[in-house]
């Protein structure tokens, strides 16, 4: 009997470990995002752009910079988020903080880039402020 209930408590004990350290199914991971910079997109890559259902023109930039997965895993599917603000510090995106998405990052740094479509009267230079990434260890449908 004594043999019986060590059995039990040191499974009980294993269970609970495996549920306090184990993350919950489908959590996000979060990214780092760093060594941000821009460019303007390449000729014909933001082509006939345009904002707001196509009635505001825009320009296209590329962001660009450093992912840090902390995981061992693959994350996909990383939203990005951040704040964009033009020359006068005005908000470039104000309805919005989601601005693009990684589709892969993987384990440790990596490089990534994004398209990122501003309006045409938002004047450069552009500051990249609170830029992160999070995203699932599995693919999201």
């Amino acid at each position: 009997m004594w043999q019986t209930a060590k059995t039990l408590l040191l499974a009980g004990l294993i269970c609970l470990m495996a549920w306090v350290i184990s993350p919950p199914v489908g959590a996000a991971t979060q990214i780092k995002l760093t060594n941000l910079t821009y460019e303007q997109c390449p000729e014909g890559m933001g082509k006939n752009i345009v904002l707001g259902g196509g009635v505001m023109s825009a320009r296209c930039f590329l962001v660009k910079g450093k992912a840090l997965n902390p995981t061992n895993k693959t994350v996909f599917d990383a939203d990005i988020f951040g704040r964009v603000y033009d020359v006068n510090g005005n908000d470039v995106i104000p309805e919005r903080n989601r601005l693009g998405a990684i589709p892969e990052v993987p384990p440790g740094e990596s490089d990534f880039e994004m398209m990122l479509s501003v309006p045409a009267d938002q004047e450069p230079p552009l500051t990249l402020k609170q830029f992160k990434a999070s995203g699932f260890t599995a693919r999201v449908r």
